[in-house]
């Protein structure tokens, strides 16, 4: 019997090592807690998030505290290497969690079913705004009875982000970059004039795997509820990373942490990674402004998909919170507004969920940091084209599985097509679900 799927255009099912068990949601069984607009709001909350994230929370938290006179907003920087350990096991004990919590759009279908009854219904207060919203991303963080369980922050529209001074010094053009194949020439080229690998990856997550197979429209199962990963194009883009490694282009790296370290130390020449990336390099790397600019990310042949999905994220008030109403006054306050929204990706890089911010001046600016270049209409522009892709109950399970073949194959040597063949096959036994095609 196949598990109900869920149809996302926007998801990366990064690699997660999500949930198990306590299908009850939060192991409470106190009455829902259920929000009133109107209400007046005072005390104090907790939000957890990381990175940027935090540093927005926090900044639109003192211009909350400042307009709600009375009220306390606390953000805690948890790291995004522990968030989602921590945010599961508060969950499954039905204490230890905050008020607030930061959740990627890929991650939500997964909490939300495993966990139907750990968080708060915000429609009540953001519910008027839904026309407002990304249609996909209110729908993907929503529950099968269309309850906002998480409500829709940045998007997660990917480019390919490049060292503009390793290409002039490597005599290459960017703009002559159409394909994965012109991207490894590239690469080897550049390797040859300046050392730099092409990119730096966290290999053993299996998410730069998992990118690529968006960018095919395919994710980890079809619209049936099948198992892909045997396909052609999962097989192309397998070996595309390894190719990569065994031409010496590519940087192994660990975690979140060794990504933002890599960057800053200049090791890779290019970053095929989400717009949020941005609030990375301005954050992080201040230092490299003028050095970097954006371009499309490379199809796999001329006239193909030339953007995916990584990332993005929602706020959502845990079920156990101490002041849901405080906390969804909050999550209104930061996400259902235009001009905070801008702020917060002019100050931190977010690109908006909430689509009337979009229309703001800045997003067609020219930004100082990559050289004078709009990065973000070529992002707003590349948004409509992320393929769709199918996101099941079973994506966790199957993403760490996933996983283990992009490290064989890519690191250890294994051949493409059987490494992801073991593995549907382990997905197979795990699930029960069909490998398709066979």
């Amino acid at each position: 019997m196949r598990s109900r799927t869920l149809l996302l255009p926007a998801a990366s099912l990064a690699a997660a090592a999500l949930l198990a068990g306590c299908a009850m949601g939060g192991g409470s069984s106190a009455a829902p807690v259920v929000l009133d607009p109107d209400a007046k709001v005072s005390d104090e909350i907790t939000v957890w998030s990381w990175d940027v994230a935090a540093t927005a929370l926090e900044r639109l938290g003192a211009e909350f505290e400042a307009d709600h006179p009375g009220t306390t907003v606390n953000v805690v920087d948890v790291g995004y290497d522990n968030a989602y350990d921590k945010l599961s096991v508060g969950l499954q004990a039905g204490s230890g969690l905050p008020d607030v919590v930061t959740i990627e759009t890929d991650r939500a279908p997964g909490y939300i079913n495993e966990f139907p009854a750990g968080f708060v219904d915000l429609t009540p207060v953001l519910g008027d705004a839904e026309a407002d919203f990304d249609p996909f991303k209110w729908s993907a963080q929503s529950d099968a009875d269309g309850a906002l369980k998480v409500a829709p922050w940045d998007s997660g529209t990917v480019g390919l982000f490049f060292r503009s001074d390793y290409f002039v010094d490597a005599g290459i053009d960017p703009a002559a970059i159409e394909t994965w194949d012109d991207v490894v020439s590239a690469g080897e080229t550049i390797k040859q004039t300046t050392g730099h690998t092409l990119l730096s990856l966290d290999v053993a997550t299996g998410a730069g795997f998992q990118m690529l197979l968006q960018q095919q429209g395919q994710g980890l199962f079809d619209d049936e509820g099948d198992i892909t990963i045997t396909s052609p194009e999962a097989v192309e883009a397998l070996t595309l990373l390894q190719t990569m490694n065994e031409k010496g282009l590519l940087k192994n790296v660990k975690g979140w942490d060794g990504r933002v370290t890599s960057a800053k130390d200049g090791d890779s020449a290019v970053t095929p990674e989400a717009v949020w990336w941005i609030g990375t390099l301005l954050g992080d790397a201040p230092e490299l402004s003028g050095t970097y600019g954006v371009t499309e990310l490379p199809a796999f042949e001329i006239g193909g998909v030339r953007t995916s999905n990584s990332g993005g994220s929602g706020l959502a008030v845990p079920a156990q919170a101490e002041n849901p109403q405080l906390a969804a006054a909050f999550v209104e306050y930061a996400l259902a507004d235009a001009d905070r929204q801008a702020s917060m990706m002019e100050h931190e890089g977010l690109f908006p969920s909430y689509l009337p911010a979009l229309q703001g001046d800045y997003f067609h600016e020219p930004q100082e940091y990559f050289g004078g270049q709009p990065v973000y209409e070529l992002f707003a522009e590349q948004t409509a084209n992320i393929p769709p892709i199918t996101f099941t109950t079973d994506n966790a399970e199957a993403s760490d599985i996933v996983a283990n073949a992009v490290v064989a194959a890519v690191l250890n040597g294994a051949d493409p097509e059987s490494a992801l063949q073991d593995a549907a096959e382990q997905i197979a036994t795990a699930t029960g679900r069909e490998i398709a095609g066979e």
